[in-house]
Formats: C-alpha cells, structure tokens, sequence
C-alpha cells in the first residue's frame, strides 16, 4: 500500500469516527490492516488496536455494553505501543488517540 492511500484511510478513519459510523470507520482500517495481520509488528498491533476502539463504539451504539468493554480493554492493551513505534504515521496515530479517547469519555 502505499503512503498516499494508508494515510487517506486514517484521515477517513478519523472522518468517520467524528461522524459516528464506527463501522464503516472499522472497515477503513482493515484495508490497512487486514493484509499486514500476520506481521506481528507493534505498527499493526496498534492499528488492531483502534479497529478494537471502532467496534466497541458500535457495540455502545447497539446497547451492548457489556461486549464493549471487552473490545475496548483490546485497544488499551494495544494503545502503549504508540509511545514506542517509529512510524512515519505517528502524527496521524496520535490524533487517532485523541479522538478514540475523547469518544469513550463521551459514553461513560
């Protein structure tokens, strides 16, 4: 993939996330993620991280609370990795924190 497009689908991700579609905001990242899930690398882990954020923001929308808080602890466990990563996405990664978190603080 290349830079132009995994950028353009975290600024989509980020777009939907500020628009409420979680699960079209979950999709977007799966681009991303889906043909690099076997890499193991902390750059995917935390990408699977924020898809696990999108989910348990839907799940809220559905009134499964319950189930959300099990997705979420996924992103949190994932969530350190950004402090540790060397990406050329970190700046993107970081707003994506801002938003997943300012999200959640709206739903408690």
């Amino acid at each position: 993939m290349t830079t132009i497009k995994h950028k353009e689908l975290l600024e989509k991700f980020i777009h939907q996330l500020d628009e409420n579609k979680f699960y079209d905001a979950h999709e977007s990242l799966e681009e991303i993620w889906f043909p690099r899930r076997f890499e193991g690398s902390d750059e995917v882990k935390l990408l699977k991280g924020f898809i696990n954020a999108a989910v348990c923001f839907e799940l809220i929308k559905k009134g499964r609370k319950a189930s959300s808080e099990k997705v979420w602890k996924n992103y949190l466990k994932y969530k350190p990795l950004l402090h540790t990563l060397d990406s050329e996405y970190t700046k993107e990664y970081n707003t994506i924190v801002l938003y997943v978190e300012k999200i959640k603080a709206s739903y408690i």
